[in-house]
């Protein structure tokens, strides 16, 4: 989420890119859509994980790409030719200390999943990174950018699993966190922006773009977008409100940790197997947790350990192998 990180004219030309406003502000109106519909998960009013797997979780993370690389596109037209310190640092000071205060925000409202490296974090640290590439080519700077998107699947580090470490992106555990984007493999969103906008400029596509001029229909998008520090932390809480309202006076049904195991459970198992597979696996995975009492524990998500983690592993090896087998004996 480019958050105050404004579109300058392009060198040479009078005019600000109002495409680039567009487009950013059609990526936040994206981006409410999509906490609007984790806010009705979180009430209970939709099946728990929907927002998490399958298409809902590609939407997601496309919003956030779009975010990130459009902070690339705008660091390089604002300091590109030469780095404007004083202008720079206001704006990284503005989303640094937004980004402090929803870690601290969260950290009271919700403990369990509270937003520790998020995407202000992401766009404070990569404007900052991002300077150094500011005047390297824009080969190099791609390929930088599929090297930090491609680390996290080949490079992770025990020595990271540290908390005050995972920003970094490479531990071998996923930390819990309503917003988690860290710096691999997000900065590379933002290394594709700084070499796309490089490549715009010595072809002329920026001067042709500040010509555009959209209609009235784009007001709206250009006003969220010039105002999108305020949109971004405004827009959440008032969503959040609103719904919370709602389930005041319609609340919705309440489902005990079984079922919504079950639910979450079924729709991570089909983005890989089958419907039926899924079902046989699950129920063993319930079973299984039940048998030992351990099912609050992985509903709460509260034991991070090694061990547990582990734990999890075997069972999840166990029920996959058991269903398996009872799969093959029913083709027989």
């Amino acid at each position: 989420m480019t958050i105050h990180t404004p579109t300058v004219p392009v060198p040479g030309q009078s005019k600000r890119i109002i495409a680039i406003d567009v487009l950013r502000g059609i990526a936040f109106v994206a981006m409410a859509s999509y906490h609007f519909t984790w806010d009705l998960e979180f009430f209970g009013y939709t099946d728990p994980g929907l927002t998490a797997f399958g298409w809902w979780r590609i939407y997601a993370r496309c919003i956030a790409s779009t975010f990130l690389f459009l902070v690339g596109v705008s660091l390089y037209l604002a300091h590109g030719r030469q780095i404007r310190w004083n202008g720079f640092w206001q704006r990284f000071a503005m989303v640094a200390g937004a980004a402090i205060a929803i870690s601290a925000g969260t950290r009271i409202a919700m403990p369990d999943g509270f937003i520790f490296f998020g995407i202000l974090h992401e766009i404070a640290l990569a404007s900052l990174l991002g300077l150094a590439f500011l005047r390297l080519p824009a080969l190099l700077t791609f390929a930088v950018a599929a090297l930090v998107i491609a680390a996290p699947v080949y490079l992770r580090f025990e020595a990271l699993d540290r908390p005050w470490l995972w920003w970094v992106g490479l531990s071998t555990i996923n930390p819990r966190s309503n917003d988690y984007v860290p710096l691999f493999p997000w900065f590379g969103a933002v290394l594709s922006g700084i070499a796309t906008a490089r490549l715009a400029s010595t072809s002329g596509i920026w001067a042709g773009l500040a010509s555009l001029a959209p209609g009235r229909w784009a007001n709206p998008l250009v006003f969220i977008s010039r105002h999108s520090l305020a949109f971004y932390l405004i827009h959440q809480p008032l969503l959040i409100g609103c719904v919370w309202l709602f389930s005041q006076v319609i609340p919705a049904k309440v489902e005990t940790p079984q079922v919504a195991f079950v639910k979450t459970c079924q729709l991570s198992c089909e983005q890989s197997r089958d419907a039926k597979f899924c079902s046989s696996y699950c129920a063993c995975m319930l079973d299984t947790l039940e048998g030992e009492a351990s099912l609050d524990r992985l509903y709460n998500n509260s034991d991070q350990t090694a061990e547990w983690k582990a734990h999890l592993r075997d069972l999840v090896g166990m029920c996959t192998a058991t269903t398996d087998i009872k799969m093959q004996e029913g083709v027989k």
